[in-house]
């Protein structure tokens, strides 16, 4: 089988279910974007050693993304019909980490600036892709439905890769470069 169909030459594609729609659809949009992120995170983790407790984790968010842009490439309609399931525990998932490594760093109560090492200016970088893929999500959600797992899941997704690219500067023992303090206060 070729890697190329040809079928793609004229604009079109097609997505789960047989419809084909314009590549720059929504949806196509939406899934480019979800690519785009798990690319960025296959990129951070060839900066981690293999032994790196966060090889697990951003191998299981991986996976968990070609789940989630299934999802996203089908229709809601026939969206039963999509044999991959979402875990049903992805956003306490993302808390728990979240949870977990915020204790060991102490509370954030200002804004930073991205950079500082290699693996938190990567893991910020897939911070702002996962924002862009939340806004297109949004989009999509106006036109199909789509789970309530998946925008919640990306939302986490995002406070967890900030809070993974805080603790990269914490272990390293580098200070973040903070902007100024929030002017709001985190509700608990």
């Amino acid at each position: 089988m070729r890697i190329y169909t040809r079928g793609g030459d004229k604009g079109r594609t097609g997505i789960h279910g047989g419809e084909r729609v314009d590549k720059d659809d929504i949806r196509i949009e939406t899934n480019g974007t979800l690519d785009e992120l798990n690319a960025q995170i296959g990129i951070v983790r060839t900066l981690i050693p293999q032994e790196h407790e966060w090889q697990g984790l951003l191998g299981k968010i991986q996976q968990e993304m070609m789940t989630v842009m299934s999802h996203v490439a089908t229709p809601s309609a026939i969206r039963e019909k999509n044999p991959n399931q979402l875990s049903e525990d992805l956003v306490s998932f993302c808390e728990h980490h979240i949870d977990d490594l915020s204790e060991k760093m102490g509370e954030n109560s200002y804004f930073v600036l991205p950079g500082g090492t290699p693996v938190s200016a990567h893991l910020h970088l897939a911070r702002t892709i996962i924002r862009r893929a939340e806004r297109r999500l949004c989009t999509l959600n106006r036109k199909d439905p789509v789970p309530p797992t998946i925008m919640q899941f990306i939302n986490r997704l995002s406070d967890l890769f900030f809070t993974m690219a805080r603790y990269d500067m914490f272990i390293q023992g580098n200070a973040e470069e903070r902007w100024k303090s929030f002017l709001y206060k985190r509700n608990k």
